[in-house]
């Protein structure tokens, strides 16, 4: 049986992930400062950063129509499809993604679609779209690959601190954390995705690196991570993520270890010198 996996361009895959044939991307679209950038191939991140830093408002973000995700879906008529989306709490792009679902099927029944809420973002969608490959990779059933992807969804951690909240302050993602941010813009929030896939904080810290280390301790005592994958996502800042890899090598049991780069939606949601994290 043939398969694919459609990603929303919030799922941060490496280059070299991207040559395998079975991913297929749906960028989003940012608007910033007046101008517009596309979350694919043709995205300039040192761009966008100018951009965010010379606007007084908030970046927007436009997720894929219905079409584009249904023009992804009919590329090479594969049997299974898998569709790996953004928190459907912090993005359109999960409703799309099941309409586009829903008009596929009534052309054709015959194929297999699945649309999975990541519950996440970047590093945590990145996961879930390997569990994916590595599960349908074997032959596994349409239905069981469901089932398994959904409940390590359902387990996966999502970690991140960020050096600035102006963004997502200014664009209502911390709706309720706003007594909490409002007064401590200065202070690094350690924070987390719940299982819904909504933003809640953890504890804080007076740096960043003091921050990071408190992330590594709380995945370090969660004894359920041994032996999983960690995927670091950076916004720019290559040498905190290896700071992160380093500490989580010392203090941590991860089978592996992946480093990854922020795409245009991670970039709007981390902002320059965010870390995004995810285990599962």
């Amino acid at each position: 049986m043939s398969f694919k996996i459609v990603v929303d361009s919030c799922c941060d895959l490496t280059p070299q992930m991207l040559k395998d044939p079975c991913f297929v991307k749906a960028p989003l679209t940012i608007y910033s400062n007046g101008s517009t950038f596309v979350d694919d191939e043709t995205f300039d991140q040192a761009d966008l950063l100018w951009s965010m830093k010379q606007s007084e408002q908030a970046p927007s973000t436009a997720c894929p129509s219905p079409q584009v995700y249904l023009d992804a879906y009919s590329q090479d008529s594969p049997d299974d499809i898998y569709v790996v989306t953004l928190s459907a709490l912090l993005s359109g792009s999960h409703n799309s993604a099941e309409q586009a679902r829903l008009m596929l099927e009534e052309d054709h029944p015959e194929v297999n679609v699945h649309v999975f809420n990541s519950c996440s973002a970047a590093s945590g969608e990145v996961l879930v779209a390997l569990k994916i490959r590595e599960l349908a990779s074997t032959g596994m059933p349409f239905k069981h690959v469901v089932r398994e992807v959904e409940q390590f969804i359902y387990q996966m951690q999502t970690l991140f601190v960020l050096e600035s909240l102006e963004n997502l302050r200014k664009n209502g993602r911390l709706t309720k954390m706003q007594a909490v941010v409002t007064g401590a813009l200065r202070i690094k929030l350690v924070m987390a995705a719940t299982p819904e896939g909504e933003i809640c904080k953890l504890g804080q810290a007076l740096s960043m690196k003091q921050a990071l280390s408190k992330l590594v301790d709380r995945m370090a005592a969660d004894p359920a991570h041994a032996g999983r994958t960690l995927a670091i996502c950076h916004c720019n800042c290559l040498e905190r993520a290896f700071l992160v890899k380093r500490m989580a090598e010392e203090r941590c049991k991860f089978a592996q270890i992946l480093l990854l780069e922020a795409g245009g939606i991670t970039t709007v949601y981390a902002n320059d010198g965010g870390v995004v994290m995810a285990y599962g």
